[in-house]
């Protein structure tokens, strides 16, 4: 049991170990985009309530028409500043049309690969302790049982 919990703790700190070099190479990624603009020709938004917490989330679509092709536009926090008939600028990535910088870097690769590791680092951080207060209770179990032969 103790090598079990051993070899989880080492792989939740290589985890962490390459989230941290996976932040690093994702904030240093060179991204190619073309700034163009484009004509917005459809907004909507979707407000979507947790029925838990009541919290309300808000998701943005604007289309836009770029070279005369309609194209989603990626990456919108908010409509303001999009209505339809207005020239919008927009960074064009990989034939996908961006609001922002930000947008292009989290669809990368490294980025990707980044939130694989990040959530893989929580996983783990959560198994290896559950892990470890299982095999604590365990081993705490065997000392009871042998002191209780003794008496």
């Amino acid at each position: 049991m103790k090598k079990k919990t051993i070899i989880m703790w080492s792989i939740t700190g290589v985890c962490f170990v390459l989230t941290i070099v996976f932040w690093f190479l994702m904030h240093h990624t060179e991204i190619h985009y073309e700034e163009v603009n484009a004509i917005v020709t459809n907004t909507s938004s979707k407000a979507v309530v947790n029925k838990k917490t009541g919290s309300r989330t808000t998701f943005y679509e604007v289309k836009v028409k770029y070279e005369g092709k309609e194209y989603d536009l990626h990456n919108v926090h908010s409509l303001s500043g999009y209505y339809k008939g207005k020239s919008v600028k927009a960074l064009l990535s990989n034939q996908k049309l961006y609001a922002n910088v930000e947008g292009i870097k989290s669809t990368t690769p490294t980025a990707i690969t980044y939130f694989v590791f990040l959530f893989g680092t929580f996983a783990m951080l959560i198994l290896s302790a559950t892990y470890t207060a299982k095999a604590k209770k365990q081993k705490e179990a065997v000392v009871e049982s042998k002191n209780e032969k003794v008496d």
